[in-house]
C-alpha cells in the first residue's frame, strides 16, 4: 500500500504520520500557505496579523517620471495639485474667497482626472483608482459648488434650495 505525502494529502490521511522516513515531504493538514524560509509549508492562520509586515501599493503607485528624473520631476501630477489648492489657500487668506475656493475644487477634480487618465501618477495615487477618483471628484464638485453658491451675490442659484431649507426650519 503506498503512502500519501505532501500537497496530495487529505486531512483523513494518517498512514505516514507516525513513520520518520526523510526522504518525504512532511505532512500539512489544514490551511498551508506557501513554504516558508526553511523550504518547509507554514501553517496559517485566517486571523489578521497583529502586525502588519507589509501593504500593498496602490493601483498608479509608480513614479510619474523615470527613476534617474529628479523628485520634482517624478512626482509632477502631486506637485501640481497641490501647488493649485495652495494658490487657492492663499486667495482665501488675502479675502479673495470665492475664487481662492474654487480653485481648490477645480484642483481636486483636476486630480481626478489626473488618477483616471494617467497609468503612473506618483504619490497621488492613495488608494485604489477607483476610490481615489471618486474622492478627489467628489470633494472637488462639492467644494466647487459651495463656492459658486456662497453668499453674498452667488454666482450659482438652485431655487429648489432655498424652498427645501425654508420647510425644514
Amino acid at each position: 500500500m503506498s503512502e500519501t505525502t505532501g500537497p496530495e494529502a487529505d486531512e483523513g490521511s494518517t498512514a505516514a504520520a507516525g513513520r520518520g522516513s526523510t526522504a518525504d515531504v512532511p505532512l500539512a493538514k489544514g490551511a498551508v500557505s506557501a513554504p516558508g524560509p526553511d523550504g518547509q509549508p507554514r501553517k496559517v492562520s485566517r486571523r489578521f496579523p497583529l502586525f502588519t509586515r507589509d501593504t500593498a501599493r496602490p493601483e498608479g503607485g509608480g513614479r510619474a517620471a523615470a527613476g534617474d528624473a529628479p523628485a520634482p520631476a517624478r512626482q509632477w501630477p502631486l506637485l501640481s495639485v497641490v501647488s493649485l489648492v495652495g494658490l487657492g489657500l492663499l486667495l482665501t487668506a488675502f479675502d479673495v474667497f470665492r475664487v481662492g475656493t474654487l480653485l481648490i475644487g477645480i484642483a481636486l477634480i483636476g486630480g481626478a482626472v489626473l488618477r483616471w487618465a494617467l497609468p503612473d501618477v506618483g504619490m497621488l495615487a492613495v488608494r485604489s483608482r477607483f476610490t481615489d477618483m471618486v474622492t478627489y471628484g467628489v470633494l472637488g464638485v462639492a467644494i466647487a459648488l459651495l463656492a459658486m453658491m456662497a453668499q453674498p451675490d452667488p454666482w450659482l442659484v438652485i431655487p429648489f434650495l432655498d424652498d427645501t431649507l425654508h420647510y425644514t426650519i
